[in-house]
């Protein structure tokens, strides 16, 4: 599992992250929410080692990660799917999809994995379009796919509903409880859009100011009044 134990944050003068502690299990969907400038992309930032952490430490599968750099936390076997999920627009379909391997030896990485085409079948019929051509659907279900070529342990999502329409957001819904339900992989899942993490989530984490505030499990969120924390 992903352990993350007492992190700290700076910017400038800002203290950004207050302490957070949490644990993300294989086989679960971890859904972190909270509004906006609490703090929740510095979070993911300082899991990839994109942004170094001041104070505490981060574990994965019992092993301290918190000075590794953001290649070596990827050949641990983490992947992290950005906000405005960051495609190469110039590349095709396919080659943004082949840069998912760069993990693996040249032997390992001739080819796209098949099962990405399985869980994304509009890839497969786009995958020599360039990636700028796609809409912005289509644009988070191949940065989705990109990360999930590298084979993770952990796959890490920020905001993977903004900006997309209802129909493929209930398509990448599906997905995310189809790679959990595998029961192989840890998924946190960063959300503002309270009904699909609702309907995700095995476990939620509310975040605020830097801390995360209250903590439950998926099937609770209701009765715990998260709605309520989380409105804009």
């Amino acid at each position: 599992m992903l352990q993350v134990d007492k992190l700290h944050q700076y910017y400038g003068g800002s203290h950004i992250l207050r302490g957070l502690s949490f644990d993300a299990k294989i086989g679960e969907v971890t859904c972190l929410l909270g509004r906006n400038g609490v703090g929740k992309t510095t979070l993911l930032r300082c899991l990839m080692g994109l942004v170094p952490a001041k104070e505490g430490m981060v574990s994965w599968e019992g092993k301290p990660i918190t000075g590794f750099k953001p290649h070596q936390r990827v050949h641990a076997g983490i992947a992290y799917v950005p906000q405005g999920r960051e495609i190469f627009t110039r590349l095709t379909v396919e080659e943004n999809l082949l840069m998912g391997l760069s993990r693996f030896s040249a032997g390992e990485a001739k080819a796209v994995p098949e099962f990405i085409y399985e869980l994304f079948p509009v890839l497969r019929e786009m995958k020599q379009r360039r990636g700028g051509d796609l809409s912005g659907g289509q644009q988070q279900q191949l940065a989705i796919g990109r990360a999930l070529a590298s084979k993770p342990r952990l796959l890490i999502l920020d905001e993977p509903t903004e900006g997309i329409q209802p129909s493929v957001i209930k398509e990448i819904g599906a997905v995310i409880r189809k790679l959990a339900e595998r029961g192989d992989m840890a998924i946190l899942l960063v959300e503002q859009f309270y009904d699909f993490a609702a309907e995700l989530a095995d476990q939620y984490l509310v975040m605020s100011r830097g801390e995360i505030v209250q903590q439950g499990r998926g099937a609770d969120m209701e009765s715990d009044g998260v709605r309520g924390l989380v409105a804009i």
